[in-house]
């Protein structure tokens, strides 16, 4: 079923009737408001966050590796 020109008018009409132009003008306002507040809320939290420095080891040998995860699919009993 392939949804054509008519079938999204008819559905933007019945939404229109339903919710009236300025309800819709006052939800997508607040939706703006919404992103908006989010995408400052991402900024700020990027700047307030301290760098982190990795340095080497003072005696120059090179850094341990952590050990690898444990595989929680693992089935041999260890």
């Amino acid at each position: 079923m392939n949804i054509g020109i008519w079938q999204i008018l008819i559905l933007a009409l019945v939404v229109l009737v339903l919710f009236g132009r300025g309800r819709i003008s006052e939800m997508m306002g607040d939706f703006g408001k919404g992103i908006s507040s989010f995408k400052k809320g991402m900024s700020e939290t990027d700047e307030s966050a301290p760098k982190a420095r990795i340095e080497p080891p003072a005696n120059g040998a090179p850094p341990a590796e952590a050990p690898a995860p444990a595989d929680k699919n693992d089935t041999t009993g260890a």
